[in-house]
């Protein structure tokens, strides 16, 4: 019995995507992540995920650097039918396009603390820093949730009134995305970047 958990556990670390995103054989790479994750806008209602593999993904979000290891960016995940439907309902048009995704996550940053010192803001940045701050730990979640096979699309329509009171979010955190959490259904188009040296200057 130990044995055949063995050979499972080990197929499962070797299981990867290819730019397709569709699962192979081999060993998902870093750039495997990068080539394959979309802004995935349509989803597989008939899959789920469970809340083991949702702990999985933010506990890797959580090794996102932060401003003097402040770690502000909490996170309020939406699991069951009832929240998830109640969390469609303040996300504007975006509700279309999640609406077959089996989990709503809504990532926050606290107040204060990133970009301060002693109550004080360090630079002319000031509570930027915790945005910038949850922006990385949340950019850990996206290509977390794709390495692990899962997709995402990350909204800044919502309704942050609503769901502070739906979610019991303190008034010190401010409510920045909501992320949607699921398998795609289809391929997502491809979107052209600029080219690298119309963003990059060497000097």
């Amino acid at each position: 019995m130990r044995k055949i958990l063995f050979t499972v556990a080990l197929a499962a670390t070797l299981v990867g995507c290819n730019n397709s995103g569709q699962v192979t054989s081999n060993s998902v790479s870093f750039d495997d992540v990068i080539k394959t994750r979309r802004s995935v806008r349509s989803y597989d209602a008939t899959k789920t995920i469970s809340e083991a593999e949702v702990r999985e993904l933010l506990t890797s979000a959580q090794e996102a650097p932060s401003w003097a290891n402040q770690q502000p960016t909490k996170y309020y995940v939406a699991q069951s039918a009832a929240m998830v439907d109640s969390v469609k309902n303040y996300i504007g048009g975006n509700r279309r396009n999640v609406e077959g995704a089996p989990v709503l996550i809504i990532s926050t940053f606290e107040r204060g603390k990133s970009g301060f010192f002693n109550g004080n803001p360090a630079n002319d940045l000031g509570d930027l820093w915790g945005a910038y701050d949850n922006g990385l730990a949340n950019c850990y979640l996206v290509l977390k949730a794709r390495a692990m096979g899962f997709d995402t699309l990350i909204m800044g329509m919502r309704d942050s009134d609503a769901l502070r009171r739906l979610f019991g979010i303190p008034e010190g955190e401010t409510i920045t995305a909501v992320i949607s959490l699921g398998y795609r259904s289809g391929e997502p188009r491809v979107p052209q970047h600029k080219n690298l040296d119309d963003i990059v200057k060497f000097f």
